[in-house]
């Protein structure tokens, strides 16, 4: 039986999971705000609609880029060469899981497309490295082009800016002649590099099938090529701080704040909050299925049964509320519309047991009287949690990364100006020139 999913449910399951993008797109447009609203402090409009085009722009490629270019494989090549894109290739490692997902196949259709897909694992396997490499270089060079788009406007920009002042105040330019550096802290220029070789191995597949560590990708190539583009030390200084901020608050503060919190909270609140907020859990907890469906596994898996025996578990056990929570948070994916496994789908074998193990925490910390109450206070306290681990990340993306670049621009020494009006300026005193001669 399919279960609904109320607002709530949906909105703290996908802002408190590690592999969801909803907190990345809340974080990053919190970043872009405050760099944006940070560039016009430092150089007024010119420089803030360069780095709203900047920070939006590079926003729509990044979160929406490679999901794109992926659904644009699937429905070229993935449907020419007649392979599933359903079908997962981590089903390969295992030939007895491989089997029996073929034997459950809820569809005939279903069943075909696994079969075909895994007549030919190499060519599967390379095929679906192929997507992923694709998906993330496209992205990229798109990325590339929205720069280049960007360096030209910027500057028209700054130029038109340039004329409309010297209109209005008649005043001559004094300029430095230094070498004008094209890029700084708030103006970066992209590259894209090649790629090389790639295997087929487990790290692989967590960055190919996680879309954060997918995205990751992206932004490493993001980030080294600002590092190295830097022209100097305090140039240097100033991406450190941007990229160096964004990176931890980004991807890796909330994980490491999520597990204080977990470890601090007085009740287990480590499951999904899909499960927390559910109606299915206070029912469970009301006629005791939780504790028949974890009885119940106790007695099938023991510590020395197979991933197989687990697999087998999940398709013969149906109605187990671990079976059920694993179905509801799409650990384990079902057919569209439908309660009926989707066998072309992975299930992450240690993953289904550490939700039995949160599942089984829950169950035995909770007081044998006052369970409303309990499962109230686990709810309350997953909330705040959630709130508090976004909250501390929006606030250092969006207030404290942007005023330190700002400091930045007025403590180091010839910083100040927007270097694009520099460069403007320089070329309008070029072309004055030239018109001179001509």
């Amino acid at each position: 039986m399919i279960t609904a999913v109320s607002a709530s449910e949906y909105l703290f399951s996908k802002l408190g999971s590690n592999a969801s993008l909803l907190p990345l797109a809340v974080k990053d447009v919190a970043n872009s705000t405050g760099l944006t609203a940070g560039s016009y402090i430092t150089g007024k409009d010119v420089e803030s609609k360069d780095r709203f085009i900047d920070e939006f722009g590079t926003q729509a490629i990044w979160l929406g880029g490679i999901p794109f270019f992926k659904k644009f494989t699937d429905l070229t090549f993935y449907k020419l060469l007649g392979i599933d894109p359903k079908f997962d290739v981590r089903n390969l490692k295992n030939k007895e899981i491989l089997a029996k997902a073929i034997e459950k196949a809820p569809t005939e259709e279903i069943k075909q497309s696994i079969i075909k897909a895994s007549k030919n694992p190499k060519y599967t396997k390379n095929l679906a490295i192929a997507k992923f490499a694709f998906s993330t270089a496209a992205a990229i060079v798109t990325y590339a082009g929205l720069t280049k788009f960007r360096q030209n406007y910027r500057l028209k920009e700054a130029k038109e800016k340039l004329k409309e002042n010297n209109n209005n105040i008649n005043t001559k330019t004094n300029l430095n002649n230094a070498a004008l550096p094209v890029s700084q802290a708030f103006t970066p220029v992209h590259k894209v590099s090649k790629g090389k070789n790639i295997s087929f191995s487990g790290s692989l597949q967590d960055f190919m099938f996680n879309p954060v560590k997918n995205l990751m990708i992206l932004d490493g190539s993001i980030t080294a090529e600002r590092l190295a583009s830097s022209q100097s030390k305090q140039e240097l200084i100033n991406y450190t701080i941007k990229e160096g901020g964004t990176w931890f608050f980004m991807y890796f503060a909330g994980s490491m704040i999520q597990k204080y919190l977990e470890n601090k909270a007085k009740v287990p609140i480590k499951l999904d909050s899909m499960i927390i907020e559910s109606n299915e859990l206070k029912q469970a907890f009301k006629d005791k299925s939780i504790e028949t469906s974890l009885n119940n596994y106790e007695k099938a898996i023991t510590n020395t049964s197979k991933d197989i025996d687990i697999y087998n578990f999940i398709h013969e056990n149906p109605d187990n509320f671990i079976v059920k929570m694993a179905k509801k948070t799409k650990l384990v994916k079902t057919v569209k519309n439908s309660d009926k496994i989707d066998t072309r789908a992975y299930i992450d074998i240690n993953d289904f047991k550490n939700l039995k193990n949160d599942i089984e925490e829950l169950y035995n910390k909770a007081p044998k009287n006052d369970i409303e109450n309990y499962l109230k206070k686990v709810v309350k306290t997953k909330r705040i949690a959630v709130l508090k681990n976004i909250g501390i990340c929006i606030g250092a993306l969006g207030v404290a990364v942007p005023a330190l670049m700002i400091a930045m621009r007025y403590i180091l020494p010839n910083n100040r100006e927007y270097k694009v009006m520099e460069m403007a300026k320089k070329e309008n005193q070029q072309e004055k020139a030239l018109s001179k001669t001509a």
